[in-house]
């Protein structure tokens, strides 16, 4: 396959049935050098044409709790405020800087997450 910037679609999708085809090639082979290269081009293409947004802060928090199996009581212990709670779920209270880094450092939530805008 002749290696390009993928401009459409077709090209997109054709990028993507080679790279399927290919996918096992052992590295440092002219085939493994072929896939990393189009995995590059198929990740450019997606970022541009298929942006994933961050997720809204609220949906990521209540996201990381149950991943982490935590309830509102021990959201209260991270953020500081068990009154808050409710509140910013209920979006009625915006997370304040405090907050966020709170969320951040003992949550491992990012950053571009939290500081989303949200209603």
């Amino acid at each position: 396959m002749k290696l390009k910037v993928l401009k459409t679609e077709e090209e997109y999708n054709k990028a993507l049935k080679r790279l399927e085809t290919i996918f096992d090639s052992t590295a440092d082979t002219p085939e493994g050098d072929e896939a990393d290269i189009l995995g590059l081009l198929i990740e450019k293409y997606e970022d541009e044409h298929y942006p994933i947004e961050a997720p809204d802060p609220i949906e990521a928090i209540k996201f990381r709790m149950e991943q982490m199996n935590m309830n509102n009581k021990d959201l209260a212990k991270v953020i500081g405020y068990k009154s808050r709670v409710p509140e910013i779920f209920n979006r009625k209270r915006k997370l304040n800087l405090r907050m966020i880094r709170n969320l951040h450092e003992k949550m491992k939530i990012p950053y571009e997450s939290l500081f989303a805008d949200y209603k």
